[in-house]
């Protein structure tokens, strides 16, 4: 299983919906992109094991426009780790059957 750990601003989607991300920063998304070339699942995504604070939960990265992965943040971790929009969220990912 590869980790990493980063820190990046919690941001909110303009769109409908209210989904909260944090990009995952370039190198990053670059070394996960090679290292799960041919195995991605629907929409290029990659399953992830997450920690942020005391909260730990499974989902999926998703590519970006950019080229970066967007790690979606649901409200209860956003509660339960007191994140609002533009907070630095320190997080560590770990790939997920990789």
């Amino acid at each position: 299983m590869s980790t990493y750990r980063f820190a990046a601003p919690l941001w909110q989607y303009p769109g409908e919906g209210s989904w909260y991300f944090v990009a995952v920063p370039e190198e990053i998304s670059d070394d996960i992109a090679d290292l799960t070339a041919g195995r991605r699942k629907g929409f290029g995504s990659v399953r992830v094991s997450v920690t942020v604070g005391t909260s730990t939960w499974q989902t999926s990265l998703f590519p970006s426009k950019s080229g970066t992965y967007l790690l979606p943040v649901k409200k209860p971790v956003r509660l339960a780790e007191g994140l609002s929009e533009g907070t630095p969220v320190e997080t560590q990912l770990d790939l997920v059957d990789f």
